[in-house]
This record gives C-alpha cells, structure tokens and sequence, in this order.
C-alpha cells in the first residue's frame, strides 16, 4: 500500500495515517508498481519526452524543506547535506524523519533503483543535484512548538535561501508557506534573485470551491518567486489549491506518488508536489541552456504552458500547466535568437553585484508584466525587461531610503503565528 499524506484543517500539513514501508529493501514487485504508478503524473507534464534533450546534468536544485534523507534508495548518490538551520528545535538524540522533505526532492530529482534503476521514482531531472537545506520541520516531530515559537528560529527560511544561494544552487525550491509575509524572507529572496537564481514556491492549499480568492501565501506571493498552483488529471484547479494574482504556473498536484525516507513511498495531494514538478522543468532548462538569463527561463516556462486559460491567464491556474518538452523547445528559440546564450560549458548564472534588494508582494501589475511576457515574442520580452528593471531600480532606492529603519515583525516567531506551512 502507498502511504498518503494529506491536509488536515490547521495551518501546517499533517501526515495523516502514515504507515511507512520499512525493511532492507522493499519487494521488488512494489518497486516496479511505484514506477509504473507515476507514469500518468510525469506523462501530464511530458517530461518522458523532455528527457532526450535535458536530464538536468550539471544543475544543482536546493530543496529547503524538512531535510532530505541521502540515504533514500531513489536519491542515493545525488544529496547534499547543507546546514540544518532547525537544530534544537527537537530533543536531543531525536531523529527527524524527513518525511515531506524527501519526497519533494525525489519529485525533482529521482533517479530510480533496482537493476538498471528500472524501479522506484524517477523524477523529473534526474541527473540533477540536490541539496538538502533543513529549514522546517515535520509536523509530527516534538520541537515542532519550539520552532514555531522561539525568536531564535525566526530566519531560518532565509537563512537557507541565502546559503543555497553561496553554495551554488541554480534552482530553489521551497514547497512551504506562510500567511504572514517576513522582511528578512524580502531581502534574502531578493539576494538570490540578484545572483540569477529560480526561486519556486508552493502556492498554498487554502482554497476553497467557493467564489473569492484566498489569501496570499509567501514566499509564492513574493516578486521573483514562481508560485506554483496544483491542478487534476484534467488541468483544472485542485479544489484546495490557493487562487489568487501570485499564481503563475500550475503542475500537477493530485494523487502525487513519490519516495520517503529510507525505502518507502509516499502519495500526497497538494501544491507542494505541484511546486517540484515546475522546480524539475526549469533544471532541465537551466541544464541545456546554461546561460538563458532567468527572466528567459520564467518567459520559456509560462510561454510554453498548456491547459492555458481561455483569457490567457487565470489566478487558478496562472498562464497554464507547465510543459516540459515545449519548455525546452521554447528556451532553445530563445537561445537560438541570441548568440552566446545556447549549448554551452558552464553553469554560473547572475553577475549582478551582491547584497539584497526590496522585493514587494506580487499583485496585479506584476501579473500584467508577465502576462506581456507570455502573449508577445522579441519586443514584448524587451519591453517585459525594461519594466522589471523600474521596478527594481525602486526597489532599490526604497531599500536605501528604508535603510536603518527597524522592521516590522522582527521579533515574530519563524513565520508569524503557526510557523510555515507545507505546501
């Protein structure tokens, strides 16, 4: 049987009747279903087909989440173990499962097991690199109440984005949230951004059926992230998936089956799976096409998108499902259009001068921006570019005018009340 974990109706995910898999190795009949299982959920995204052109070689994907086991029989070989930025939070000789973290990363970055590596989970760049930043906690682990009250874990979210970031992360996914925005999460995901890298994040699992929008969920609701809603089998939005202006792409999120720790598998719903799956596409991207700038790697990602909405863009399901084959495709007319920026050694992305910037929420006009960048070709990019630089320019000058001022909410626990959220 796969292991489910679900939602429960309290701010943080819940893993609810998890029986774990245990043992040396697990049957390998059960293996073999796992791989024929996730068929449908790496088909939705044509990942299968984006394989032959990327497997993500040479990328290294930061996953700040509940820790990633190395030791996982689908992700031995390609973890990193960064800082644990939660230490303490847990008594001492308690063994943190990683349970939530582990399965995002296979999602992204499985490369399979048994013979031939035939079985398990492969995920969606395969040949990626992950590195593994503890930043949450599981929500059955007992320091769980220390983190989400103690000032002293109040940064470790940005503590992450900033170490990945130093440590040579191109891609960063974060399948967490919050309700209640941080400053210091601002000035380090603008540290990242101003470095060249993809920050992707979860969009959040308070929706509902009814009309309205839900609240804004951070990181995902931050400029420069790329909020990820979950949709179904058929490309619609997942009745618990947040819809609201941050969403930019969505990914399927329903019936996920991934790996635990150790030799288990594990099957969720929600938009944390969601978030993986578009983090895969863009290593892929950034694997094959090394020196796209990220603002060409966000523009091949929503371009390509399927299951586009009728008016070309929707707060359900932002500009449509991610597609990894017609991603590539997309980003290789980019690289295509301008010299220099193909196939080619090295995978160094940024130059921009260090220090962070102010990022501000993502609302309607920056909904607008992207919207022209995915609706027009050459000009509509350049224009796209020209506004995001206003708006970074601003944002800059209201770091320097803000400079030295305290900050709201600075001695707030790690998220505000309740502490992060899986997404």
């Amino acid at each position: 049987m796969l292991n489910r974990y679900t939602r429960l109706s309290i701010p943080v995910l819940a893993l609810a009747g998890v029986i774990m898999l245990t043992g040396a190795a697990a049957p390998a009949s059960e293996a073999a279903q796992v791989r024929a299982a996730e068929q449908g959920q790496l088909r939705a995204i044509e990942a299968p087909a984006a394989w032959p052109l990327s497997t993500g070689r040479g990328v290294t994907v930061a996953v700040l989440d509940t820790g990633v086991d190395p030791a996982a029989a689908d992700l031995a070989g390609s973890v990193i173990t960064g800082p644990d930025y939660t230490r303490g939070a847990d008594p001492p000789g308690y063994q943190p499962p990683h349970l939530h973290g582990t399965f995002i990363a296979s999602l992204i970055a499985g490369h399979g097991s048994g013979p031939g590596r035939a079985d398990g989970i492969i995920g969606v760049a395969p040949a990626a690199r992950v590195l593994s930043v503890r930043v949450i906690l599981d929500d059955q682990e007992p320091g769980l109440g220390a983190y989400n009250s103690k000032p002293r874990y109040a940064g470790a979210i940005e503590d992450g984005i900033r170490y990945a970031t130093r440590h040579g992360a191109q891609v960063i996914n974060m399948s967490l949230g919050t309700s209640q925005p941080r400053p210091g999460m601002q000035a380090a995901l603008g540290y990242a951004v101003s470095h060249g890298v993809l920050v992707v994040a979860s969009a959040g699992n308070s929706g509902g059926t009814g009309p309205g929008y839900t609240p804004y969920s951070y990181p995902a609701a931050f400029t420069g992230v790329i909020s990820v809603a979950a949709v179904n089998d058929a490309g619609q939005r997942a009745p618990f998936s947040d819809r609201n202006s941050s969403v930019v792409l969505s990914a399927p999120g329903v019936g996920i089956i991934g790996a635990g720790p150790g030799v288990s598998y594990l099957q969720a719903s929600g938009t944390s799976p969601a978030a993986a799956f578009v983090t895969g596409v863009a290593a892929l991207i950034r694997s094959a096409y090394p020196r796209l700038a990220p603002a060409e790697v966000v523009q091949a990602l929503i371009s390509s998108a399927r299951h586009r909405p009728a008016a070309g863009y929707s707060p359900a399901t932002g500009f449509g499902e991610v597609d990894a084959v017609a991603a590539l495709r997309a980003a290789g007319r980019l690289a295509a259009a301008r010299p220099g920026t193909g196939l080619a050694a090295g995978s160094h992305f940024g130059g921009a001068p260090p220090g962070a910037i102010q990022v501000t929420r993502r609302d309607a006009p920056r909904v607008a921006v992207l919207a022209g960048v995915a609706a027009a070709g050459g000009l509509g990019f350049l224009v796209a570019l020209v506004v995001l630089a206003i708006l970074t320019a601003r944002a800059v000058r209201d770091r320097r005018r803000l400079a030295g001022r305290p900050q709201p909410g600075s001695a707030a626990g790690p998220a505000g009340p309740g502490g992060p959220d899986h997404g």
